[in-house]
């Protein structure tokens, strides 16, 4: 199994920045990717970026390109999203999620950390 830990978020201003990390544990070997979503109130959980863990290579949903970044770090099993240039319209519970070999979905998910973005 891999456990997932966030951490990083909070209650920031319009146009301020901040970065999630997220910290995996366990069975990481299996891991081929990994990701970000969040969840705003009353709305379906999203997707915003995903990494691969060996290759590095990323993925971003159309909408937060330029803003959002995603990266990892081998030696630290951890994963982060920075987000700049935040917007009320990113408040959410975002959460980390890893999908392992073999697997179509994304298998492990941690337990989200909020983010509120005010303006």
């Amino acid at each position: 199994q891999v456990q997932l830990v966030e951490s990083g978020g909070g209650l920031v201003q319009a146009g301020d920045s901040l970065r999630l990390s997220c910290a995996a544990s366990g069975r990481t070997l299996s891991t081929e990717t990994m990701g970000w979503f969040r969840q705003a109130p009353g709305k379906e959980r999203e997707f915003v970026a995903s990494i691969s863990w060996r290759l590095g290579s990323t993925y971003y949903v159309d909408s937060l390109k330029g803003r959002f970044t995603i990266s990892r770090d081998h030696a630290k099993n951890t994963v982060y999203l920075q987000m700049n240039s935040l917007k009320p319209e990113d408040t959410a519970v975002y959460y980390c999620a890893a999908r392992t070999f073999g697997k179509s979905i994304y298998d492990y998910w941690g337990q989200g950390t909020q983010v509120t973005v005010s303006s």
